[in-house]
């Protein structure tokens, strides 16, 4: 029963990820500003990356991020090889760590909290099923 808790949860963290991709809702005066913007790097977009070179660097994350989640909880239910799924979960996280780092938001604080708790569970105590 734990194994099918921290599967939700590894789906669940993966897919708020796909937020990056949605669309921003229109802004309306006194909202606060839409945490998954991605137009714009605190890191790259200083360094010349345009919002092309952006989106095609969040996809390529994203898509990371959540098939590493995906093939992780498919091994802690027994469907795939448990051998993969600490390696998918510390790369899933890597993946998140860097996307949720290079378009920082205050509110995206606990994601970054999350995937290192799970990089250091990858790397520390394997989980096998």
């Amino acid at each position: 029963m734990l194994e099918l808790g921290f599967a939700g949860f590894l789906l669940a963290h993966a897919g708020v990820h796909a937020s990056f991709l949605a669309p921003h809702p229109p802004a309306k005066k006194g909202a606060p500003a839409w945490p998954f913007d991605t137009n714009r790097s605190w890191l790259l977009s200083p360094l010349g990356a345009g919002r092309n070179s952006l989106r095609v660097l969040v996809v390529a994350l994203v898509a990371v991020t959540i098939a590493g989640y995906a093939i992780a909880a498919l091994g802690l239910l027994g469907i795939v090889s448990g051998d993969v799924t600490m390696a998918s979960v510390a790369l899933a996280s890597t993946a998140s760590l860097g996307l949720l780092g290079l378009f920082f938001h205050p509110w995206l604080t606990i994601g970054l909290i999350i995937d290192v708790v799970l990089l250091w569970i990858a790397l520390t105590r394997p989980i096998t099923v």
